[in-house]
């Protein structure tokens, strides 16, 4: 199997779409359904089950995926590392966002690109598939996520930004009217929300029980952000953001109502404990020093 046919099959099995799979390897939908096809006739297995609606890892595909990650991002590294070196730079840092505003935070970036030209800075628009297991594997040097995170291998460094909730419904739902909601009246619908996310961490970004000890439930998982607002849009869901989200989408046919009592959320950088290096540090510092966005 060629280099950039993996490269093919483990970002389809990341995105899980045969569009942005091919939008992000600037490639044809039609050269993407190939090479798939071709693995899998190679292999005697279906790689993926796909139907109208929903592409989704198979056992196989699956397995296939976690032996191929390793071999890629070491294949892959090598090649960067001569890449950059051929360039004088003398490492990469590989930033990956679960927030959107990439904009509003970009004075962190440009100023760390202009205090260390010698550190190439990569920022990754996160979907929502293991990001904590994307930074163990090694895919990501850093995550941008919300707190808290307890993972026992990870750093927490300094908070980004800190945002207050808001609910996002299309322009007809018997909410749209409202001035706020509140947590409360969550209960009354469903909630997409991401695959096997800790519970701790689900919880601060939507809560399992209103402030009365009602249930809120799940309705189906997204996995990435276009999807979730696409469906909020097409009045199938309602969906609690941060606020930021607001500046990343202005769509006329959407409302967004604040929730007072729900959790304000804070985004820090975290990171592997054993994976900690100059650069990591080097972001933090420039993080703490620059200070906490609010909006």
């Amino acid at each position: 199997m060629e280099l950039r046919d993996i490269e093919i099959f483990l970002v389809l099995a990341e995105e899980l779409h045969f569009g942005r799979t091919a939008e992000r390897l600037r490639l044809s939908q039609a050269r993407v359904s190939q090479v798939i096809k071709k693995q899998e006739r190679r292999i005697g297995a279906a790689l993926f089950e796909r139907t109208s609606r929903t592409v989704r890892l198979s056992d196989v595909g699956r397995q296939l995926r976690d032996d191929l990650r390793p071999v890629y991002a070491g294949l892959h590294e090598s090649l960067e590392r001569a890449r950059l070196t051929a360039r004088g730079v003398t490492s990469r840092l590989r930033v990956g966002m679960m927030p959107f505003n990439l904009v509003d935070l970009h004075f962190y970036w440009k100023t760390f690109r202009s205090r260390y030209p010698q550190w190439e800075l990569e920022i990754r628009q996160m979907v929502y598939i293991d990001p904590f297991g994307r930074l163990r594997d090694g895919d990501l040097d850093v995550l941008v996520v919300w707190l808290p995170v307890e993972e026992p291998d990870f750093t927490v460094g300094p908070v980004l930004l800190t945002d207050p909730r808001i609910l996002a419904v299309t322009a007809d739902h018997e909410l749209a009217r409202r001035t706020s909601v509140r947590l409360e009246m969550f209960a009354d619908f469903r909630h997409p929300m991401p695959p096997d996310l800790p519970d701790y961490w689900e919880d601060r970004y939507i809560p399992f029980h209103t402030p009365r000890g009602r249930t809120i439930e799940r309705g189906g998982q997204i996995t990435h952000a276009e999807d979730l607002i696409s469906q909020v849009g097409m009045g199938e869901i309602i969906h609690g953001f941060p606020s930021h989200v607001t500046r990343h989408w202005g769509m006329p046919n959407i409302r967004w109502i604040p929730v007072p009592d729900l959790t304000t959320l804070s985004y820090a950088l975290v990171w592997r404990t054993d994976a900690e290096n100059e650069p990591i540090r080097a972001l933090a510092d420039t993080v703490r020093e620059l200070g906490t966005y609010r909006f």
